[in-house]
């Protein structure tokens, strides 16, 4: 195999390969001769099929799979003897008449153009300097969460009144029994129901119907199904429904006491306090985390100043840019970027790219030099975590997963990163800050 390095323009090299035919011709041979052993085919005995023949039969075919084999084992040992390390895949391009190789009569060259990865030396985390947020939930905040769960639990009780009617919010018990053409259909009757008004639960105009109704009161609804109903035989057909109202309940605030812990699972209101103070604690500390991987990248970004691979640059521009369109179609983008024309928003995007791009470099770059890796163990943790948020479809997130070895790669990614954040964390002179809610909560956007 010869190796040249043909062009070199900033990051961007062009590597010309050749394999001679001489090389190509004898694995040829050694194929043939490995396999015409094995080989049983009609009119020859099992093992006697004559290595001419097979060559002549089978030859192009052979070839075909040693070519391939030596453009994916030649490109990497081509770019380890020139000490390259590319920053993305490179791109090939033959250069050789492919009939002639495949014949044996011509040499397999070809190109790889690529963009290699920048010299540079990254900052040593034992030399940054980090202020920690720290933050641990008060008792005012666990007031807040208790009074928030509380809403949630919706609790009715009997309305009380002199003249107590239904109204938008309360929960209604009722029979009913619906009918088409004055015929009860299948499915349409029930006893005890619950019901809130405003709850959309049942056809739409049922409940509104039901507003003013009294304890003990009979009557007669009538409502006409969707267009687009999933019973095919109700379909935009007009029903009436015999209703008679059981009870009336209004919500009732729940109260946060031991019994309320006792509803929902808990052994005591002390256990629901604990808890809730635990899970006040951890986003906190996912806050304070964020806060500081921020800084963090700040300092890193601010710390490094080199050449950025262009094609790497402006594939990440192009994801941001693409992601600009599809909200601006929308009319999801910020009121700040609504206001800007094209062009400043993309040189303010392009920005935000070159920043990824090198800060992921630097990372990538620290990484190595301290030899983290993501293990199989962890990237099949992270797959089977985002399989959880699909309930009823984990097998699908799965198999998509092991089918598809480019997004496992990405899945493989983030993991990376954060191993190597954490190692900057633990390295780096970091001093706890106590700081307030509002500080720790505060969108950094917000100036």
């Amino acid at each position: 195999m010869q190796v040249v390095e043909k062009t070199t323009e900033g990051l961007s090299r062009v590597i010309g390969v050749t394999i001679p035919a001489a090389e190509l011709n004898a694995k040829l041979e050694a194929k043939v001769k490995e396999v015409a052993p094995q080989m049983k085919l009609k009119g020859f005995r099992p093992g006697k099929v004559p290595v001419t023949y097979v060559k002549k039969t089978f030859g192009r075919d052979f070839m075909g799979e040693i070519i391939n084999a030596e453009l994916n084992e030649t490109s990497q040992k081509a770019l380890e003897e020139i000490n390259l390390r590319p920053a993305a895949p490179a791109e090939m391009k033959l250069l050789s008449d492919m009939d002639k190789v495949i014949k044996g009569e011509e040499d397999l060259s070809y190109e790889m153009a690529l963009e290699v990865m920048p010299d540079f030396t990254p900052v040593d985390p034992k030399t940054l300097k980090l202020a920690r947020p720290t933050y641990e939930a008060s008792d005012a905040d666990l007031d807040e969460a208790l009074t928030e769960l509380a809403g949630q639990a919706k609790n009715y009780e009997d309305k009380k009144g002199k003249a107590v009617k239904a109204a938008d919010g309360d929960q209604l018990t009722i029979d009913f029994l619906g009918k088409l053409d004055g015929e009860p259909f299948e499915g349409g009757a029930a006893e005890d129901a619950d019901l809130v008004i405003g709850s959309n639960r049942f056809i739409p105009g049922f409940e509104e119907q039901l507003k003013g109704a009294k304890v003990g009161e009979e009557k007669t609804i009538e409502v006409t199904f969707p267009a687009d109903y999933q019973a095919a035989n109700l379909a935009g057909k007009l029903a009436t429904f015999d209703v008679k109202v059981k009870a009336i309940k209004a919500e009732a605030p729940a109260v946060v006491d031991e019994d309320f812990a006792k509803r929902i699972g808990l052994e005591s209101l002390d256990k629901l306090k604990e808890l809730l103070r635990d899970n006040l604690n951890q986003q906190y500390a996912g806050a304070a985390r964020f806060k500081l991987k921020r800084a963090l990248l700040d300092q890193l970004d601010g710390a490094h100043s080199f050449d950025l691979p262009p094609k790497m640059v402006e594939a990440e521009f192009d994801g941001i840019w693409k992601q600009v369109e599809a909200d601006k179609a929308k009319g999801d983008l910020p009121e700040e970027d609504a206001a800007k024309s094209d062009e400043d928003l993309k040189a303010e995007y392009r920005k935000i790219a070159e920043r990824r791009v090198r800060l992921g470099l630097v990372l990538a770059e620290i990484g190595r030099a301290n030899n983290i890796g993501v293990t199989d163990q962890e990237l099949n943790q992270a797959i089977m975590a985002e399989a959880r948020n699909y309930p009823g479809q984990e097998k699908m997130v799965l198999d998509f997963y092991r089918q598809n070895p480019n997004a496992a790669a990405q899945m493989r990614a983030p993991i990376y990163e954060e191993k190597v954040v954490d190692l900057i964390f633990n390295q780096a002179e970091t001093t706890d800050t106590p700081i307030t809610k509002e500080e720790l909560l505060k969108d950094e956007d917000e100036g």
